[in-house]
């Protein structure tokens, strides 16, 4: 595992961690478990079959009818078998999410059928209606809610049947609509009836994987109110069969089997959603003269005296405008909590800054408003960026993208800022695999050509990425080592840490550092941790802790050969052999970084101990060296990484994988440890009435 691990999504971190404890976990237990002799088939052995799922999802209906006007009505019909208790867990409540400003949720069906042909219907007083509960102490949020059933009395064998109707109205982005749907490949799902009403208009556009085709298509009504069927019926066999095909599969991961949308083209889209940004914009489309679509669209966030002389507080200390921005960006993203809904969840609509800043919370949609008022305030310009998608030949549509990022400029650089993620050094955004922006700029509708929303992101630090690991520990005569480690981050791992400690309980603190112990390679118990305030963006960030491994090493085995306590300098690996004809890529080292990792081991008496050789390797895309050495009985080792380029050429691989080859060799030495076991003592004669030397 490369230490300077290069995550997608920031805010899945602990989420990843938490995977990675069960599964180290699972296999601990299965280590522990005692193993029983392998019986001998009978000859009335059958086939065994494969496993359950929990629960079976025997029927899955979806009907969408969506209107002219952009308001649109869903209905969810399912039925499904409780396989095992597991099952239960998983349906023991149903969860809708809504926003009632724009949507309404109603439950008309809750139904268990029993294997013994007994029958129950879920009560109304089963239902709640709450608020979601990322927004319990935000009053403004209160309408992005959770319609919940909780099912009682629910067991393995069960039939539960439930209906789901979900209806929108005056969505803020009508009359446009849009749909995402994927039909399921895992067998989960029996049956799956699809269908889609749309009506007859020429902004419509609707895509269909080749490998899903619709079973049937109706046309009815007349003139202005015709309108178009369209319908799927699956089973899990067929599915299966489908998702085999390669095809089928690249098509399944790169794009949903159904899109519609009536955006056109992604240069509406962008506008569309600037100007839900703006609060008091005026649509486009409804503003009849030319003239007054070029002075709407040169509209500036409005300033209330509010935020004009809180732009001027934050900042009276700053000299540049790159200063001011930094300014702004503390106040946004460390003093506004950052209330966590999915982007577009209160439907783009976006509060007043003179409330946002009064309240002191704030979505990632409104903390843009906030920093684009302040900023407008002095003068400067902020724009909104929108991540997690850069397919631009598609259809467009809001539900692709997952966070929105904030792209400031002092008039010479540029800068990407995330002030959702609260605690991320300025000028630092979350590594992702989508290395662009989708711009929200309200001038694109006056541009002749299209394209312009579309942003490649290239991030430069304002200091340099640095990691250091420092390693003191001590081996005693029972084999059991201690040991302190220290690390002081900048750069993409230090982020990754400081949200992960954020986002963490004090009381957890001990579970965070057991997983980067384990991730690092060093096994035993966790002890004690410290960090340091992950709120501290202008320093590295640190953390320490303790960790002890009883039996780490047995003095009985001769020698005993020890690696250098010491995380893995990873590196990525060389690419594979291209197809023929195919093109290659460069090789991907990351932003650069500089890793510095040390180690001191103190040894018990009587420890004779022979070092591995140092190595030393120089390239222009990065270097690396290593010292070991021994001095008594005090052992120390010291590695040192600096990657220096971005890429490597591809022409260039076998190169790279020369250099490689050296790391992965320098790691793979061991330390030799030899230790003289001590002499057993002498037993003493027991006393004996019969000896001569007994004392009466």
């Amino acid at each position: 595992m490369r230490f300077h691990l290069r995550f997608h999504s920031l805010s899945r971190a602990l989420a990843v961690s938490c995977l990675f404890a069960s599964v180290v976990l699972s296999f601990a237990q299965a280590q522990q478990a005692p193993q029983k002799p392998a019986e001998k088939p009978s000859a009335n052995t059958t086939a065994p079959t494969e496993p359950q799922n929990p629960a079976q999802i025997e029927l899955l209906e979806t009907r969408y009818r969506f209107e002219a006007n952009g308001g649109s009505r869903k209905e969810v019909h399912t039925r499904v078998h409780i396989n095992n208790e597991l099952g239960v867990r998983q349906f023991a409540r149903l969860n809708f999410d809504y926003n009632r400003s724009f949507e309404s949720v109603e439950i008309p069906l809750v139904h268990i059928t029993h294997p013994s042909g007994g029958t129950a219907d879920i009560l109304p007083s089963a239902i709640t209606d709450q608020p979601n509960p990322a927004v319990i102490n935000a009053p403004a949020y209160q309408d992005v809610r959770i319609k919940s059933v909780r099912i009682l009395g629910l067991e393995p064998g069960d039939n539960l049947e439930y209906r789901v109707v979900t209806t929108s109205s005056h969505h803020p982005l009508a009359p446009d609509f849009w749909l995402d749907h994927s039909f399921d490949r895992t067998g989960v799902v029996s049956q799956e009836f699809f269908e889609i009403d749309l009506p007859t208009s020429s902004k419509i556009q609707i895509r269909v994987n080749p490998d899903t085709p619709a079973n049937s298509t109706e046309k009815s009504g007349e003139v202005d109110g015709t309108r178009t069927l369209y319908r799927w019926q699956r089973s899990a066999t067929g599915a299966q069969e489908t998702a085999s095909s390669d095809s089928a599969k690249k098509s399944a991961e790169k794009e949903p089997d159904i899109v519609v949308s009536t955006f056109g083209i992604w240069t509406t889209l962008s506008v569309r959603l600037a100007e839900r940004l703006l609060p008091g914009a005026v649509p486009i489309e409804k503003i009849a003269s030319y003239e007054e679509s070029l002075k709407e669209l040169s509209r500036k966030p409005e300033i209330p005296a509010a935020i004009s002389s809180k732009a001027f507080e934050i900042t009276k200390s700053a000299r540049t405008d790159t200063e001011k921005i930094e300014a702004i960006y503390d106040l946004v993203s460390q003093k506004i909590a950052t209330v966590e809904l999915p982007l577009g969840a209160t439907g783009f609509v976006p509060r007043p800054a003179a409330d946002i800043l009064d309240s002191r919370y704030a979505t990632q949609e409104d903390k843009f408003v906030l920093f684009a008022a302040l900023s407008t305030a002095l003068q400067l310009r902020a724009s909104a960026g929108l991540t997690g998608y850069c397919d631009s030949k598609t259809e467009p549509r809001p539900s692709v993208f997952t966070h929105l990022l904030i792209s400031a400029t002092d008039g010479k650089n540029q800068f990407w800022l995330d002030p959702a993620l609260e605690v991320a050094p300025f000028g630092m955004i979350t590594p992702s695999p989508k290395k662009c922006a989708f711009m929200l700029e309200r001038f694109f509708y006056a541009m002749d050509s299209v394209g312009h929303e579309w942003r490649t992101i290239v991030t430069h630090l304002p200091f340099s990425a640095i990691q250091r690991v420092k390693v003191e520990a001590a081996l005693g005569e029972d084999g059991k080592l201690t040991a302190r480690v220290h690390y002081s981050m900048r750069g993409d791992n230090e982020l990754v840490l400081r949200l992960a400690f954020h986002q963490s309980p004090k009381d957890k603190w001990k579970e965070l550092a057991q997983l980067l112990s384990l991730s690092d390679g060093f096994r035993g118990q966790v002890t004690s941790v410290n960090a340091s305030d992950p709120y501290a963006t202008r320093e590295p960030f640190r953390v320490d802790y303790e960790i002890v491994q009883p039996k780490f090493v047995d003095w009985s085995k001769k020698p005993v050969r020890i690696p250098a306590l010491l995380p893995q300098l990873g590196l990525p690996d060389p690419p594979g052999k291209p197809a023929p004809g195919a093109a290659t890529a460069p090789i991907e080292l990351g932003t650069p970084l500089e890793v510095e990792t040390k180690m001191t081991l103190r040894l018990p008496p009587g420890t004779d101990v022979a070092a591995p050789t140092g190595t030393s390797v120089q390239r222009d895309y990065a270097t690396f060296a290593s010292q070991y050495s021994v001095k008594g009985l005090t052992v120390t080792a010291s590695r040192h990484i600096n990657f220096l380029l971005r890429q490597v050429p591809a022409e260039r691989a076998a190169d790279y994988n020369a250099f490689l080859r050296v790391v992965l060799n320098d790691h793979a030495q061991d330390f030799t440890l030899e230790r003289e076991s001590a002499p057993a003592a002498s037993p003493k004669p027991a006393p004996s009435e019969a000896s001569p030397t007994s004392k009466p």
